[in-house]
């Protein structure tokens, strides 16, 4: 028997590969699909099922592709109802894989669709599950995403979550492996561990949510209190999961489309596309394409395109690092942005060779900012979660986070100068993209971020 975790860092995602006796199954694959294909043919074996914990809401799963290619079928527990074929499993359904099974525990709650997968060896014991998002390490899913398209509240939803953990998942055995869809920095749960497996006792130990004492009432009081309204892009891949989606290829094939500068720009113009700019802050800050919008390719990068960007259907121009054209058009791919349109041939040194501006933005090192405030008392901006800046703050600071800079442009100064920040300087150059793309440019970034503030500074 073979249990491997694919692990997807930008994403905060794994999914799984199963195999025994020559039949392979795929939980929650990834959208492009041609490691758990090329996995199987390695050890001869056929990809029999592909398992679906639920409706993703943040990124696009890889089943409808992979079942095409493979000749696999796809799995969702009761309540699902998909625009492509799919089996539809019931409560307790047991499903043969080589000398082992996985038995289908419906476990709504996340969603109404979503199901947990025991896997069961050969011997009938108790191994492992396939929590989705019903159980992290240390968290369980949050109950709000579902309740627009259901007509129930999130109070309702966590209720139902309550049963689903303490009738389903609660009673197996301590020693059961738990491996989550998701670990730390996903924004599907508000506590997740940065560990990617555990074990149920564990769980059991340590997770707030699964205290035996715990009442209904106040589970449902604990897991609603504190979410943050979920990204914008969240429904769209909802919808993009449960109806299907185009392959792949045909996405990338678009999106790495080289462009000469006058091609760009004409596009740019005719198709009211979003120039993403995916170099590193630094880069972007000492010049880049008037307008464009830096999120680097290097952080959390498809997270924060669904959150910033928003609509899947947006047209986008890339301007990318040499070489890294495909990697980006793949990631953007992976949270449902399939509009892109094609890439800067040569960069922005095309574009300077082509005598067309370029603009910049100001920065300023943590010591003369420290310096400076001591003297005019800055207007400083932190763009970091709410919890990091209730954690620690600068004094004088005022809370926008990223997640809602563009619901919150009224209280961004237009007349004088203002000075933004995050942990880093990864998310603060995404926010000085954004106000300079809406014609605000009386701002100064913090480099290094907080952590370089705190450095600086004799205050901390």
């Amino acid at each position: 028997m073979i249990i491997e975790q694919i692990y997807t860092g930008c994403l905060s995602q794994g999914s799984y590969y199963i195999e025994s006796n020559g039949k392979a199954a795929v939980i929650d694959p990834l959208r492009e699909i041609s490691q758990y294909i090329e996995k199987a043919k390695k050890n001869n074996s056929k990809i029999k099922y592909v398992f679906e914990t639920h409706f993703h809401a943040d990124f696009v799963s890889g089943h409808v592709t992979l079942a095409k290619e493979t000749g696999a079928t796809i799995i969702y527990g009761p309540e699902a109802k998909t625009g492509y074929n799919a089996l539809i499993a019931k409560d307790n359904q047991e499903f043969k894989i080589g000398e082992i099974s996985i038995v289908v525990l419906h476990t709504p709650g996340h969603t109404m669709e979503s199901t947990t997968y025991l896997l069961r060896d050969s011997s009938n014991k108790d191994i492992a599950i396939f929590t989705g998002d019903t159980l992290f390490l240390g968290d369980v899913g949050r109950p709000d995403l579902a309740q627009k398209a259901i007509n129930v509240t999130q109070e309702d939803l966590a209720g139902i979550l309550f049963n689903s953990l303490r009738k389903k998942i609660m009673p197996l055995a301590d020693n059961v492996l738990v491996y989550p869809a998701h670990g730390a920095g996903s924004a599907c749960g508000k506590n997740l561990s940065k560990e990617t497996v555990g074990t149920l006792g564990e769980q059991k130990k340590s997770n707030y949510a699964l205290r035996s004492n715990m009442t209904k009432k106040e589970f449902i009081k604990e897991v609603t209190e504190g979410l943050l309204p979920p990204p914008q892009y969240f429904p769209l891949n909802v919808k993009m999961n449960k109806n299907g989606y185009e392959d792949i290829d045909k996405v990338l094939q678009s999106g790495t489309t080289a462009l000469d500068p006058d091609l760009f720009e004409e596009i740019a113009n005719q198709s009211g596309a979003v120039i993403l700019d995916v170099r590193h802050q630094e880069d972007f800050a000492k010049e880049h394409i008037p307008q464009s919008i830096f999120i680097g390719i290097d952080g959390s990068f498809a997270p924060w395109v669904g959150a910033m960007i928003g609509d899947v259907t947006q047209p986008i121009l890339l301007l990318t690092p040499k070489g890294r054209e495909k990697e980006t058009v793949t990631r953007l791919a992976r949270v449902g942005f399939d509009n892109t349109l094609g890439y800067l041939k040569g960069g922005l040194d095309a574009w300077k060779k082509s005598k067309r501006d370029t603009d910049f933005v100001n920065c300023i090192d943590a010591e003369n900012f420290i310096e400076l405030n001591k003297k005019e008392n800055l207007s400083i901006l932190d763009v970091r979660k709410p919890g990091e800046y209730i954690s620690e703050n600068f004094p004088t600071s005022k809370s926008i986070p990223l997640d809602f800079i563009n619901e919150n442009m009224n209280l961004i100064p237009k007349n004088s100068p203002f000075y933004i920040h995050c942990a880093g300087g990864y998310r603060s150059m995404i926010a000085a993209s954004i106000l300079k793309s809406r014609g605000i440019h009386n701002l100064f970034d913090v480099k290094g971020g907080f952590s370089a503030i705190k450095k600086a500074s004799k205050d901390f």
